[in-house]
């Protein structure tokens, strides 16, 4: 009997199972990467939103072209990782730190005439910092010795500063200063309270002309740790014993010229 052996078939479509594996795979793939960069804008879209309606419920950027401008400008940033010059979002508009400057330059002319008669008493100093415009409360000429109420002959004073700055959109950070020498009365332990209870009283004070919004506000105490004079000397305690009010922007800017230029056009530092 003959016997017939049948041959295998050999075939050789079988690398279009492989193929069609590997097109399945890129092709997930691909969705994948796509899907994450429409969950990224997405994100994005989110986080604009927000920023739009923080900006609507505080009245900045009631124009709508000036808030499509600031959502541009927030999603450049996030494209873009590069080193980019900082604008700063104040009021209604976005201003650079040129512009920030010239602002307050003007703020610290209209104080300067407004407050001429105490700056000539030396019971006020205004000069303009590292971090935005500096008005200094001197005590001799607002508060009493160990007290942290303003003397009743200072109100319209502070009220008129309350008014001047309401017409800002810069935030009011409120310092309270002392010397070095140690207090202790009925009142405060250590000159941390005392310069912390000037500062509230300054801030309620502002609070109540309803001049400048709450969120605008802030106030600390600073004891006798940032002196601007020495104080081994009366004058120099004298000129220690203070509040400053830091008239600056919202989002941190350094103000300060250079070393060589820093006391041009009225700029100095202090409080380094």
């Amino acid at each position: 009997m003959r016997r017939f052996e049948r041959r295998r078939h050999v075939n050789h479509e079988r690398w279009l199972v492989s193929y069609a594996d590997f097109i399945t795979l890129l092709f997930a793939f691909f969705v994948v990467l796509y899907a994450s960069s429409k969950a990224d804008q997405k994100k994005q879209q989110q986080v604009a939103q927000a920023i739009d309606s923080a900006f609507h419920a505080l009245g900045i950027f009631p124009d709508t072209a000036r808030r499509d401008a600031a959502l541009k400008n927030v999603s450049a940033i996030s494209r873009d990782e590069a080193a980019i010059p900082m604008n700063i979002v104040m009021g209604e508009d976005v201003l650079a730190p040129a512009q920030v400057k010239e602002d307050l330059e003007h703020v610290q002319k209209q104080l300067e005439k407004m407050l001429s008669n105490q700056i000539a008493e030396h019971t006020v100093a205004i000069q303009m910092g590292k971090d935005g415009l500096v008005i200094s409360l001197r005590e001799a000429g607002f508060f009493s010795s160990g007290s942290a109420a303003p003397q009743p002959s200072s109100l319209p004073i502070l009220r008129q500063i309350a008014a001047s700055l309401g017409h800002t959109s810069y935030n009011v950070r409120i310092e309270g200063h002392t010397d070095n020498l140690p207090i202790h009365n009925a009142e405060f332990d250590s000159n941390w309270e005392l310069s912390a209870s000037r500062a509230t009283h300054i801030a309620r004070i502002f609070l109540a002309s309803n001049a400048i919004p709450p969120e605008r506000l802030s106030a600390a105490g600073y004891a006798e740790f940032h002196p601007i004079a020495s104080n081994d000397t009366p004058q120099g305690r004298a000129e220690n014993r203070r509040v400053d009010l830091i008239v600056a922007p919202r989002t941190k800017v350094n103000l300060a010229m250079p070393e060589g230029d820093s006391t041009k056009g009225g700029w100095r530092k202090i409080n380094e």
